[in-house]
Formats: C-alpha cells, structure tokens, sequence
C-alpha cells in the first residue's frame, strides 16, 4: 500500500502545516513560484500533485489545461475537493509510468515527489517525449546532501541536544529508508551531478538552479539546505 492510503498515517499527514494552509505553508513554494515560466494558455502536468495546490495555482494564472496525477488515492480525494476549475483534471497513476503523446504538454512541474522514485533517467526521458519542443521541466527534490546520509533524522550532542543533519555515503546512490510522521518511508538517493548530467544528457538546457536555507527568512538555517530546485527547457 502507497504510504499516503494508510488511514492513520494521512490522517497525521492532513494535520502538517502544508496540508492545512497550501503553497504558502510548503518549504519550496517562495521559490518554486519564482523560477517558474508564465502559465498563461500553457498545458501543465503536475507529476506527485498531491492536494493538487499547484494545480490550482496553474488554472487561477490562466493555464488552458492542468493535469495533476498521483498515486495516492486519498491524496486525490482531497485534490478533488479543492477543484475550482474546469482546466483541471486528475488521475490516479504512477508518475514513474507517465506516458502521453509527444508534444502534450508546455510545462511538467513536480514539487519534492521525485526522489520517491529510483530512476530518475527514466523519468526525464518520459518528460522530453511529452513535452513540446522549448517546454519547461520545473521541479523540486530533497537535497542530495540531505537524502545522502538517508535517515532524516538529525544527530545529537553529549546532552541530548538535537543539532543538524549529518552527510555520509553521498555517492552511494540508491534506496533510503527514512522516518516520516512514524512512518518507514522509501526515498532515493540521487548526487547532484546525477540530477544535472541526466537532464543534460536527454537535451536540457538548465535554466536555474537553488538551494534555500531551511527555514523561513526570520530563523533560516543556513548550514545546510533540505531542497533542490531546478529549472530546465528543451
């Protein structure tokens, strides 16, 4: 069973800052909006949706058509209950299995869903087929230095005082077994230039690239970053 149709464990997720309060509540969105291309008359895919605030976000800045897909069914529930528009749609699938015709879409976005799945070359080459040529891929991940050492879990003084993430095994790509909401959660772990080379590789151009403190602007924690942000077109 996806992790996100657990009953118990939505039922804590439904309760994170992010399910109650949307983009504004979500650690990338400040950035995220900012690299994002004018979504006006483009056909959006939403890889992960999710609640599908991005969705929303794309229809209320003129988007002619938004697709977001999601293997959780729950998660789609609620998508569905927050729908306020006509362009969108949603669909329960795998994103790692996404197939359309060439030339469906002008832009693909995805926020902290990939590193859920552990090919990521294959992802990008689904993506290039469905795009237009000139269309934008914009997309958030975990940090590879955050994803590397694999727990999400921070380590401790000699008091027992929580202090920061620790780094180990950053070349080691591959599944990580992480905690969330009590819950084991599968993630992969992918290096930077892994991410980069790949969407070169399948001809991208990167357009920008961002790494924010955690935090927001009042108690950023800048030692480390936990996300990635990429822009990329054909």
């Amino acid at each position: 069973m996806n992790p996100y149709d657990n009953p118990d464990f939505f039922e804590k997720y439904s309760q994170t800052v992010r399910s109650k309060y949307g983009l504004d509540a979500t650690p990338d969105w400040e950035h995220f909006r900012k690299i994002l291309p004018n979504v006006k008359d483009k056909r959006v895919l939403d890889l992960g949706c999710g609640y599908g605030w991005h969705c929303l976000y794309a229809a209320e800045n003129g988007a002619s058509k938004v697709l977001g897909i999601d293997l959780s069914i729950k998660m789609l529930e609620v998508a569905e209950t927050k729908k306020n528009s006509p362009v969108i749609t949603y669909s329960n699938q795998n994103m790692a299995e996404v197939d359309f015709p060439e030339d469906s879409f002008d832009l693909v976005i995805s926020s902290l869903a990939i590193h859920y799945l552990e090919d990521f070359d294959n992802i990008v080459a689904r993506i290039k087929k469905l795009l237009v040529n000139k269309g934008d891929f914009v997309f958030s991940v975990e940090n590879p230095i955050f994803t590397a050492y694999g727990t999400g879990q921070k380590y401790f003084n000699e008091e027992g005082e929580k202090l920061d993430w620790p780094i180990d095994n950053y070349h080691n790509e591959g599944l990580r077994n992480t905690n969330f909401l009590n819950a084991d959660i599968v993630k992969y772990h992918k290096t930077m230039s892994t991410y980069i080379n790949t969407l070169i590789r399948h001809g991208f151009k990167i357009n920008e690239i961002v790494e924010p403190p955690v935090g927001n602007k009042s108690n950023a924690v800048k030692r480390l970053s936990m996300i990635l942000l990429v822009s990329a077109s054909l």
